[in-house]
């Protein structure tokens, strides 16, 4: 492994320019003013992943002028597409420092997003931040203060936000009432793999494996761990962090756009081969306990989130409802007095959809504006763009994305703990429950805090 990246990294320079040739949409512009830099730019899927796509988007609205990542191979990938012409990084604070970018986009591994999006934004840049935004909690609480401190402009990259035809209507036709009163939201966002123990091996030369794991507890390298790192509780939070971050924000947004979140959170789930029936996540995120070297999030779960108006959010890996010729594996199902509705990202569909009028459509078009704070929508980082030049705030926002992360975390935590949760959004605490309110906040390494 370590040989042909070697070897890619010496083949590769005198592509760069070709690239940059190829693809003009990404090449530095020196006539845009605003400063730009990319904070993880590969890893999980390929030789980019989402951090890699969202800062060549944001490009296209700024001038990049430096990469950073752990990884040189990443780093030089990504230098390629723009001529070879940004400065590199391995540590994001000295990047912050000496370039003092005015926008940042971060695209790291989930344990990374608040550490690195606290130190940008203190430094005084905007910030587009992939999701899910949050590890914890206690994170969501860290980064919301600091936003509202610096007064920055920060975008979460949840694009089904900025989906008119599918998540948008949806979410308009029921705050519309077109689903009637007492509706309901029946998620499924998928299952998890089990996969491991995995042996552990010496990591790549041009990788820094210390700086990758960060304020995680320390571990010995394995590409699991890196490429997949959703499915380990150290880094992510499983499918629970990962579509949910998208699915159950979605819902939110319909069901109780002023509510500050559920009141309970009830149900049951399987974690992998790797965890004990009875396993202490406390111990374990306190570093007095550990797991196999495998896969530890959730593999299956049916979880229900109850909001003080009534309305429930559940939560499933698949949802199926006999007899009633439900059954699905990626979506959500809208259903109340009135109708259902179905909507994910391939389609909008059910009787509601089906009978709008010219003047519903109207009315939802209206709607949807004012979903988006007055601004068209269709575009996620064009969306980010705009609200750094008015200063206002975008259409994925900290404060809304921590509400759906909390419901995340409370979904994942009340399958660790394996029972019934009582949550106050208000205090944003578990009622009378200390070993709960325990897992709202991790350990870091002491090197990393």
């Amino acid at each position: 492994m370590s040989t042909s990246r070697r070897h890619f990294l010496k083949t590769t320079a005198a592509a760069g320019s070709i690239a940059a040739v190829a693809s003009p949409a990404i090449a530095a512009d020196s006539g845009k003013k605003l400063r730009l830099a990319a904070i993880g730019v590969g890893g999980s899927r390929g030789r980019y992943n989402r951090g890699g796509n969202i800062a060549r988007s944001a490009a296209k609205y700024a001038e990049m002028v430096a990469v950073c990542d752990v990884d040189d191979l990443h780093t030089q990938e990504f230098n390629d597409a723009f001529a070879g012409k940004l400065n590199t990084y391995r540590d994001y604070r000295e990047m912050l420092e000496k370039e003092k970018p005015d926008v940042v986009t971060i695209g790291t591994p989930d344990h990374w997003h608040v550490p690195i999006a606290i130190a940008a934004l203190r430094s005084g840049a905007d910030v587009y931040c992939e999701k899910p935004l949050t590890l914890t909690i206690d994170e969501g609480k860290q980064i919301r203060k600091v936003v509202e401190q610096t007064g920055r402009v920060f975008q979460v990259g949840t694009q089904q936000r900025s989906s008119k035809s599918l998540f948008l209507t949806a979410v308009a036709m029921v705050h519309c009432g077109m689903l009637g009163e007492n509706v309901n939201a029946y998620l499924a966002i998928g299952g998890a793999p089990d996969d491991g123990p995995f042996e552990t091996e010496n990591p790549p030369e041009d990788l820094d494996w210390d700086r990758w794991v960060g304020p995680a507890p320390e571990a010995g390298y394995c590409e699991q761990r890196r490429r997949m790192f959703r499915w380990f509780f150290e880094y992510s939070g499983g499918k629970m962090t990962d579509w949910g971050a998208h699915h159950i924000d979605i819902a939110q947004w319909a069901l109780a756009p002023g509510e500050d979140g559920p009141i309970k959170v009830a149900g049951s789930g399987k974690f992998t081969k790797h965890v004990p029936s009875d396993f202490n996540w406390n111990a374990f995120f306190a570093g007095d306990a550990a797991l196999p070297n495998g896969y530890n999030t959730a593999t299956e779960f049916h979880i229900d989130l109850t909001f003080a108006s009534g309305s429930l959010i559940s939560v499933n890996h698949h949802y199926k409802r006999e007899g009633d010729n439900v059954d699905f594996s990626n979506g959500i199902l809208f259903e109340g007095d009135k109708g259902r509705i179905f909507v994910n990202r391939g389609k909008l569909e059910g009787r509601p959809v089906d009978q709008l009028t010219d003047e519903d459509r109207k009315t939802l078009d209206e709607k949807i504006v004012e979903l988006c704070h007055g601004k068209e929508p269709g575009n996620h980082m064009g969306n980010f763009f705009a609200c750094i030049e008015d200063r206002s705030k975008p259409i994925s926002d900290v404060w809304s994305h921590h509400r759906t992360m909390t419901s995340c975390h409370l979904c994942n935590i009340a399958l660790m703990l394996g029972r019934e949760l009582k949550w106050d959004p208000k205090s944003e605490q578990f009622v009378d429950d200390e070993q709960a309110n325990a897992l709202m906040t991790r350990k870091s390494r002491d090197k990393f805090a």
